[in-house]
C-alpha cells in the first residue's frame, strides 16, 4: 500500500487491472463499459498500486461553469487509507476553474464530503437500475 500513485493519464487504463469495482451494484458495468465511462469523462483521477487500479473519481462537465462528480470508488482493501480523500482533493484541483461542482451521495456520506469544503444540498434524481451496466 506504500506505492500508490495518482494520475490523470487516461492512456494507462489498458495496462491496469480494473476489476473489483462497483461492489454491491445489482448490474455493475463490465470492464469494457468501465473504460468507456472513464474515457468519456471530462476529468478523471486514478489511484494505482503497481499495475492495479485501486480507486478513481470522475467528473462530467460543460467545461465552462459546472461539473458533476458521478463516481468515487475505492476498492475495499484500500478504503480508510486516505485514497478516497486524495482522489477528491485532486479532482477539486482539476475543477477549480469552474463555478459549481455537484455530486449526489447517500445522506450518511455528507460528513465525508464536508471535510473537503463541500456543503449539503437538496437534489433530485432518477435511476434506471436495469441500465446500470451501461450495456
Amino acid at each position: 500500500m506504500n506505492n500508490i500513485t495518482y494520475t490523470t493519464d487516461i492512456n494507462i487504463l489498458d495496462s491496469l487491472d480494473r476489476t473489483g469495482f462497483f461492489v454491491g451494484w445489482p448490474n455493475p458495468p463490465s470492464v469494457e463499459v468501465f473504460k468507456k465511462l472513464l474515457s468519456g469523462s471530462y476529468r478523471i483521477v486514478l489511484a494505482v498500486d503497481d499495475k492495479k487500479l485501486i480507486g478513481f473519481i470522475n467528473a462530467v462537465s460543460d467545461g465552462v461553469l459546472s461539473a458533476y462528480i458521478p463516481l468515487l470508488e475505492v476498492l475495499p482493501k484500500w478504503q480508510k487509507c486516505g485514497v478516497g480523500g486524495e482522489l477528491v482533493k485532486m479532482m477539486q484541483e482539476e475543477l477549480k476553474h469552474l463555478y459549481g461542482v455537484d455530486l449526489l451521495c447517500d445522506k450518511e456520506l455528507i460528513p465525508y464530503y464536508e471535510k473537503f469544503g463541500m456543503k449539503a444540498a437538496t437534489g433530485a434524481m432518477m435511476r434506471n437500475y436495469e441500465r446500470q451496466s451501461g450495456e
